[in-house]
């Protein structure tokens, strides 16, 4: 009876030692970092910087992964299903805690995550055909009040950032204006310059190439004050609409379940990752800001509140997947 005893506590003990060994040796191997949007984009830029810095602060690979598609759905439900050891993680936005759930048929939730940090954040820029006669947000807006059904605006999907821009500017402009959707922040910004649509809202990653290459106008800045991702662009908020604010953000996500000495260590080596000068230089040249958050719990509170704020949106503007 006592050796019985002896030897199961024996073995609950060697179970606990060797996974504390296992914690304190994380990571062993390689960690895939999920994107749910194609190459080239804002999410996929920013997951590489960041990825690079990260595998140096954890002093392992990052392997970031494509998953784009339904609206990035397809990548958040492989993460939302992924064993959590560390070894999977992903890049989430507001739409991930609310809009996601609202618009498609996912099986995840808000609570099927862990938060880790937040990384960057960034405005939109308001893209406008160059036939359009107007060289400001007031002059647009008064344009499409005189005439809303000769307007249309582009996006980059149904549920998406630029889309729920696009449906403030319809309320703040208090006309219903025709929305088409593409499936990505190129061909929103291309069907700009063609004319097949008239604007568009996007990041700057998406809307910088071209608008300095002058192919559209560039109006201004979603955010509250003119931003250093486009110095010379006015803030929208300033110039014609007032209250008129928007900014994106991405952050790093694992699936639910995650150690909490795994997500201490992930959310340390973010720090140290988004230290990095010359990883913040090319963000913000690819139009995004570093906003590292204090804590997870800080990040995990925000995630939750802006991800309401993404759902009221859309629910107040009777949106729905057809």
């Amino acid at each position: 009876m006592k050796k019985s005893f002896l030897l199961k506590t024996t073995l609950a003990s060697l179970s606990i030692l060797a996974a504390s060994t296992a914690l304190a040796a994380y990571p062993e191997k390689p960690i895939t970092l999920l994107v749910g949007y194609p190459a080239g984009g804002a999410a996929d830029l920013t997951a590489r910087l960041f990825a690079d810095n990260l595998g140096k602060a954890l002093n392992q690979t990052i392997v970031v992964e494509n998953k784009p598609g339904a609206g990035a759905t397809i990548s958040t439900s492989n993460l939302a299903r992924a064993k959590p050891d560390g070894y999977t993680l992903g890049i989430g936005t507001a739409n991930t805690f609310g809009v996601d759930q609202y618009l498609y048929r996912v099986k995840y939730t808000p609570n099927d995550f862990t938060p880790i940090s937040q990384l960057v954040s960034s405005p939109l820029i308001l893209a406008v055909n160059k036939d359009i006669p107007a060289n400001t947000v007031g002059e647009l807006k008064e344009l499409i009040k005189k005439d809303p059904e000769n307007f249309n605006y582009s996006s980059s999907g149904i549920g998406g950032s630029p889309h729920i821009a696009g449906l403030m500017f319809e309320k703040a402009v208090g006309e219903e204006i025709l929305h088409v959707p593409f499936k990505g922040g190129a061909d929103s910004m291309t069907a700009i310059v063609s004319g097949e649509v008239k604007y568009s809202f996007g990041t700057a990653a998406s809307v910088l190439p071209l608008g300095k290459a002058n192919r559209y106008k560039m109006m201004g800045v979603t955010s509250a004050h003119a931003s250093p991702i486009a110095p010379d662009l006015p803030a929208l908020n300033e110039s014609g609409l007032p209250g008129f604010t928007y900014e994106i953000w991405f952050g790093l996500l694992a699936p639910k379940g995650l150690p909490a000495e795994i997500a201490d260590k992930l959310f340390a080596a973010t720090q140290t990752a988004l230290q990095n000068k010359e990883m913040r230089k090319k963000l913000l040249v690819e139009g995004n800001i570093v906003r590292a958050s204090g804590s997870r719990k800080e990040f995990g509170d925000f995630v939750q509140k802006r991800g309401a704020e993404a759902l009221d949106r859309l629910k107040a503007s009777n949106v729905t997947l057809n």
